[in-house]
């Protein structure tokens, strides 16, 4: 674990419990959003979205003017969304910065720096942002902002008391009259003359006149931006010469090495555009913005790294960037002994070609994987399990099922990988895939033990829920997909899992439509996604000719897409596409039995209806028994 200096946001919602109370699916619906607007402006200010839990947000920065300017925009963008709000779905956040020293491991940070931070928010007004002494030090003649010395404030478990400053913001400011008084008496005999300021500015232009006639003619002239490229359709990415941090410029050669390494080596992926060495090093040195080089080089992603030497150890840091926002999707720290050079760099060099390669390949989809081990060889193997699990075929779940295995192997303690189990085990067995009667307890067990390792697992409530909904035990069901909404609400599938659960034990359709809709919020990309619960939710609701539009855009790997497509064909007076979509159950799964879940018939509509009787003649017809 290591230490660093550096900025803190903290954030959360003022009567968050108040508004839940009031109006749950409202405020869930209005902190969703207000969601994007903050992680937005963290962002476009060069911050790290560290961790959300419920309605608080956590965000390290490495320039406190960069949080605090983030602060104030979050507050204004905040304040003009609530305006068009009535008064009771209003949401206020409150907001405290720290610069301090942090504790990091893995992609949290821990620590008196983030508890200040933390400290400083709960201090804050409504609205407000309150900041600490440290962080006042270094903005206060940065930033045309005005601050309000609230004293030092004793705070729960930090042993020394805390200056806390309050952030004026535009409606907090004193009056422009005021505002001068207030800067008048600071000049000694209590104002300035008209003659006097002439002079002053007089004076100013002068010497600023004077110190540009210094300057060449072609100096003075700005340089023209340098054009944008355009970015290609398949991936590409540039890599920027790795910064030497040994101080000894004799170590030039290794971090150069590494990067030349990188660039040769990536080239030799099929499918991927690597901007030469030629180009990536002229930016050697040089404090450029990510956002520019992107645009420069034309590529959706840069990759950075840094590798300092210390005694007979050396540790490499890489990132890889999304070049159009500049946001970090992934990162490591690779640490060895130095006894071979060449040979570690060798291995620092194919250890990150193959996690890069797993990472754009998912990229591309729109996906991200986080990486939540430090075992590398185990998060490779986790990538490329998630990669064929996303085929959904029985041979992608079969191979998938090594992957995560050989995870697990490395690193016995790897939540995502016991969770990535238990939902192979689950998915296998409600596709009727396998017909192990043992699956679904093999299931249970991998997302508990996920669960014991990281309560926070999103991942593992959801398997948890999916299982207790078949069988039938409503509450276990509900109460995870509810735990896995609030250990990620930022996760699109946890909100459809949410769906899912609630089509097949409460059957709420309207509500179950509205999930739908908080997860294509979130991943706009995949909007396909849900498909399967929003036709469901639709034949319940007997909006037969919706249900097959939903049903329709969903990819046809799910037997039950095509056993509800049918259905919905049948209540429509189309039988021959009925029958079409019932041997399609069985193509896609040909063990597919309605005596193995029968709960789940339609979103869980009673089996004697009429309307279900008929489509099981259908399916029966078809070959399903």
């Amino acid at each position: 674990m290591e230490r660093k200096l550096t900025a803190i946001l903290c954030a959360d919602v003022y009567g968050y419990s108040r508004l839940m109370g009031q109006d749950e699916e409202a405020t869930l619906s209005t902190l969703s959003a207000y969601r994007k607007i903050i992680d937005s402006r963290i962002e476009s200010r060069r911050g790290r979205f560290v961790n959300s839990a419920g309605d608080s947000v956590l965000a390290e920065f490495t320039s406190v003017v960069e949080a605090v300017n983030c602060a104030v925009e979050i507050q204004n963008a905040v304040k003009a969304e609530n305006a068009g709000l009535p008064p009771e779905r209003r949401m206020q956040f409150r907001i405290g910065v720290n610069l301090g020293d942090v504790m990091v491991e893995g992609e949290q940070i821990y620590g008196d720096g983030v508890n200040v931070a933390a400290r400083l928010e709960s201090l804050a007004d409504p609205g407000g942002i309150c900041i600490s002494g440290t962080a006042h030090d270094q903005v206060r003649d940065k930033l045309p902002l005005a601050y309000e010395d609230r004293g030092e404030r004793s705070v729960k478990n930090i042993t020394r008391p805390v200056r806390v400053w309050r952030v004026l913001l535009e409606e907090d400011a004193p009056p422009r009259g005021e505002m001068q008084r207030g800067t008048r008496r600071y000049w000694r005999g209590g104002a300035l003359s008209l003659a006097g300021i002439a002079i002053i500015a007089a004076t100013f232009m002068l010497v600023q006149h004077l110190s540009l006639r210094q300057q060449s003619t072609h100096a003075s002239i700005p340089a023209p931006p340098k054009p944008a490229l355009s970015v290609p359709s398949i991936p590409s990415i540039a890599v920027l010469p790795f910064a030497n941090l040994s101080g000894d410029p004799q170590q030039e050669y290794f971090s150069d090495g590494i990067t030349d390494d990188l660039i040769t080596d990536l080239s030799r992926i099929p499918n991927l555009l690597v901007i030469a060495r030629t180009s990536t090093f002229t930016y050697k040195g040089k404090a450029e913005k990510v956002q520019a080089i992107g645009r420069e080089l034309g590529v959706k992603y840069v990759l950075e790294g840094s590798a300092r030497k210390g005694g007979d150890r050396v540790r490499i840091n890489v990132q890889l960037i999304d070049a159009a926002s500049g946001n970090q999707v992934w990162a490591n720290r690779y640490d060895s002994e130095m006894r071979d050079i060449f040979k570690l760099q060798d291995d620092i060099v194919q250890s990150l070609i193959t996690t890069l390669g797993l990472q754009l390949s998912m990229l591309e989809k729109g996906i991200v994987v986080p990486q939540r081990t430090k075992n590398v060889e185990a998060y490779d193997y986790f990538l490329r399990g998630f990669e064929l699990f996303m085929k959904f075929t029985p041979e992608g779940f079969s191979k998938a099922r090594k992957m995560f295995e050989k995870s697990v192997a490395l690193d016995p303690n790897y939540a995502d990988a016991y969770a990535g189990l238990g939902m192979l085990d689950y998915l296998s067995y409600g596709y009727q895939w396998d017909s192990d009667p043992g699956a679904l307890d093999r299931a249970a067990a991998l997302a508990n033990k996920a669960i014991t390792l990281d309560e926070s697992n999103a991942a593992a409530y959801v398997v948890r829920g999916y299982v207790a909904a078949l069988r039938g035990k409503r509450d276990q069901a509900i109460a995870d997909s509810e735990q896995a909404v609030s250990a990620d609400p930022n996760w699109a599938y946890a909100w459809l899992a949410r769906a899912d659960i609630n089509n097949t034990v409460m059957g709420k359709p309207e509500k179950t439509l509205v999930y739908i809709q908080k997860a294509r919020r979130l991943d706009p990309r995949h909007l396909e996604w849900g498909c399967l619960q929003e036709g469901t939710a639709y034949n319940v609701m007997g909006r037969y000719a919706e249900a097959v539009d939903a049903l329709k855009r969903c990819e046809q790997f799910n037997p039950w897409i095509h056993f509800q497509l049918g259905f919905a064909y049948s209540q429509l007076g189309r039988e021959e596409e009925a029958f079409d979509e019932a041997a399609e159950v069985l193509r896609v799964s040909p063990g597919f039995s309605l005596e193995k879940v029968p709960h789940q018939v339609s979103g869980g509509n009673n089996w004697q209806d009429p309307g279900i009787q008929r489509y099981l003649s259908i399916l029966r017809k078809a070959g399903v028994k």
